[in-house]
């Protein structure tokens, strides 16, 4: 009789390298000799799920996972733990290793990868749990992303000449009405996506019941009109409240609660508790300097507005730069609300000819920078990027072309540092170009193509505005392709982000 094989893959993203994966064990399997069924723990979910007696009958089991996979279910089987990239680079091998190394799991001080048996822990990191939280909030970012495209691009209407006179959705039409509920639709997306994160990360620390409580906590921290504030607090805020969530969640499992309230710890007592302490930390702790921070970023902005009219590519950077720090957060939206009221205030004031255009202009060349700055890094320098990772830089080149700036975040999210860096420095020169050319923004889309599908002021129609993007871009993708470490490359290809 055959032996037999069970086993499960998993990726951070849920899209290629589960599925790879699966494929090298099967294969791997049945020329070894075993009966083998594996299970798919993608991005639509289980697939192929491995049934008791699929578990009972199994002479081996092996997780090839880049993500938390619960092994209580593998109790008294001999299980071997391994990242799906050693599965897909030799997947035979990965089994004879197996054989060799699988321990029993349930042996109390046994350990089986990096799961340690009869403590209930595992040998996590802050990259671990950003990308768990990562791999719930990518399928998110792109439909929600895509659709938000899709929609923009029947926004801007046109008049008989052709020329687009305005930003908006005729929803007098059936087309128009669609297409702004398209647009509806995808803004729910984005507000969605980074308290979904927030809910998963915390997840990756402390389970189930610190989901509720961070994505609350998290949807508070990104709601400006709860916080009294100019602007949410972006996913800098959303990962704040995550890992407060999954530690304080930690320590209230620690407790020795009551018998009696036991069956009720963790679907009641433990996210009460930790809803009401990240809502009081958000209101109380964290809300406050979000609010003065924001009322202190634009008092200075405003400053530097009134001090720089002999440098206006001063202006045209911090605003560039404000634009790809935080793709969407606070200091985002603070430099578009301000290049608008600059605009709006300016024009009023002294007609369209003496309108001051330069913050408004800066923040809307800058916009796609970020996003369409990554997917450059993954064209130009392919074997830093794992598979899943040029699948998401794809959605955020579809989402750069339109204006979409948070098409970028899954990669800052998951190296925040190189990433802030990479896309502040290519925004700033974006910015800083096109209030040095004397660009003007009237209306349209920030990318390259708003010079086609927008009405731009330049002194070279059309070339300007894109050769002064395309910069920003270029410095962008640069930084990325040339900073990315040893150690980060791995951990992404292995993660497989």
């Amino acid at each position: 009789m055959a032996k037999k094989l069970v086993a499960v893959t998993a990726c951070a993203a849920g899209i290629a390298h589960t599925y790879m994966a699966a494929e090298a064990i099967e294969k791997a399997a049945k020329e070894l000799g075993y009966e083998v069924k594996v299970e798919t723990d993608g991005a639509i979910g289980a697939e192929n799920k491995l049934t008791e007696e699929d578990i009972e009958s199994a002479d081996l089991v092996v997780v090839a996972a880049d993500i938390k996979i619960d092994p209580i279910r593998f109790t008294g089987k001999r299980l071997f733990v391994t990242d799906s990239n050693d599965a897909i680079n030799d997947g035979k091998a990965v089994i004879e290793k197996a054989e060799q190394e699988a321990v029993v799991f349930g042996k109390k001080g046994g350990k089986v990868g990096k799961i340690q048996i009869g403590s209930n822990k595992e040998k996590t990191t802050f990259f671990t749990h950003v990308m768990s939280g990562i791999s719930y909030m990518l399928p998110m970012v792109i439909a929600a992303g895509l659709i938000l495209t899709i929609a923009n691009l029947y926004a801007f209407q046109k008049d008989d000449m052709g020329r687009i006179v305005k930003w908006g959705f005729d929803t007098h039409t059936q087309m128009g009405m669609l297409m702004s509920n398209l647009f509806q639709v995808g803004q729910v997306g984005f507000k969605l996506m980074i308290p979904l994160f927030a809910g998963f990360v915390a997840n990756s620390i402390a389970d189930k019941p610190a989901i509720a409580p961070a994505m609350i906590g998290a949807y508070i921290s990104n709601d400006p009109e709860l916080l009294h504030a100019k602007a949410g607090g972006g996913f800098i805020a959303a990962m704040l409240v995550a890992f407060i969530v999954g530690y304080f969640v930690l320590l209230l499992k620690k407790i020795k609660w009551p018998k009696i309230l036991q069956p009720i710890v963790l679907i009641m007592i433990i996210p009460f508790i930790a809803t009401l302490f990240i809502s009081l930390m958000v209101f109380y702790v964290i809300g406050k300097p979000i609010a003065g921070g924001m009322d202190g970023l634009y008092s200075w902005l405003n400053w530097i507005n009134t001090n720089s009219a002999s440098a206006p590519i001063v202006l045209g950077a911090v605003i560039g730069a404000m634009i790809g720090f935080d793709l969407g957060g606070p200091v985002n939206k603070t430099a578009l609300i301000f290049g608008t009221a600059i605009f709006t205030d300016t024009m009023t004031k002294y007609g369209i000819q003496g309108a001051n255009f330069v913050p408004g202009t800066a923040a809307q060349a800058a916009i796609s920078v970020a996003p369409l700055g990554v997917w450059l890094a993954s064209m130009i320098w392919k074997n830093k990027f794992s598979k899943d990772e040029k699948t998401a830089a794809s959605a955020a080149l579809g989402m750069g072309l339109v204006g979409v700036t948070e098409g970028a975040i899954p990669f800052v999210a998951s190296d925040p540092l190189r990433m802030i860096i990479a896309n502040v420095s290519g925004s700033a020169m974006a910015g800083g170009l096109v209030a040095a050319t004397g660009c003007k923004f009237y209306g349209g889309i920030g990318s390259p193509l708003g010079t086609f599908i927008g009405y731009i002021e330049q002194p070279i129609p059309f070339v300007t505005w894109i050769l002064c993007v395309s910069a920003g871009i270029c410095v962008t993708a640069l930084i990325i392709g040339l900073t990315r470490s040893n150690a980060v490359i791995e951990a992404a290809k292995s993660v497989d982000e």
